[in-house]
């Protein structure tokens, strides 16, 4: 009888708010290709744990879109680090600013993600972006998204998963979301062509490349 009075008279919202201010913030890192749905899995994740979501992929996208409307070719490589320097890019509420300018749409654009794999093969803009990604990440309590997460920008994260699927899959993922704002003007052949290429890039660049982390969850999302 003594212990139900006790239980009925705890507070336990108050229990439990507690619970979850002292539980582990932990970083969770999920890497993969492109169209892998990285994005999709990291956004429901974060809001179902209450963290922070960070797309360090549209930090490069950013690089990617300052270099087209600079006219500074990916292969600038002091262009590109001149364009690093003095962007200032800030990331809130899973949408990408550049000097208050929202450019969370602009760099979804397919062009924009094909000068972000060329951009980020450049060690200058990788170093140069790897401090911000590690700033955005240092409390915990935070979903990260990328390609080198697990293996480079926080190799001690809690959680690591690599997120994959075969290509085609891939490429129709893009191409459906891309027809939503394209229309026609989209093909399926060339999305998946792109995508090839792309993979090639990421994977074969000599700093940090595209790879699992080898504590890392391997998921194949094909089917899922």
């Amino acid at each position: 009888p003594g212990i139900l009075q006790i239980v009925a008279r705890c507070d336990w919202r108050k229990v439990v708010e507690t619970m979850v201010e002292r539980a582990p913030k932990l970083l969770i890192a999920i890497d993969g290709p492109a169209g892998a749905g990285k994005s999709s899995v990291s956004r429901l994740l974060a809001e179902q744990l209450g963290y922070r979501y960070i797309d360090t992929g549209a930090l490069y996208r950013a690089i990617g879109l300052l270099a087209i409307e600079a006219n500074v070719s990916p292969e600038d490589v002091a262009g590109l680090a001149r364009i690093c320097e003095t962007a200032k890019i800030a990331l809130t509420r899973n949408r990408i600013h550049i000097g208050g300018r929202d450019i969370s749409d602009e760099i979804r654009r397919p062009e924009i993600s094909d000068a972000a794999s060329k951009v980020s093969t450049h060690s200058e803009v990788r170093s140069a972006l790897l401090g911000l990604q590690r700033r955005l990440g240092a409390s915990g309590a935070a979903v990260i998204e990328g390609r080198d997460i697990g293996t480079v920008v926080f190799p001690n994260a809690e959680i690591k998963i690599f997120l994959d699927a075969s290509i085609e899959e891939r490429g129709h993922r893009r191409y459906v979301q891309l027809k939503e704002t394209h229309g026609d003007n989209i093909s399926l052949k060339k999305i998946i062509h792109d995508m090839a290429q792309r993979d090639k890039r990421d994977s074969e660049r000599d700093t940090a490349p595209l790879r699992p982390a080898m504590d890392a969850v391997y998921m194949d999302s094909t089917k899922l």
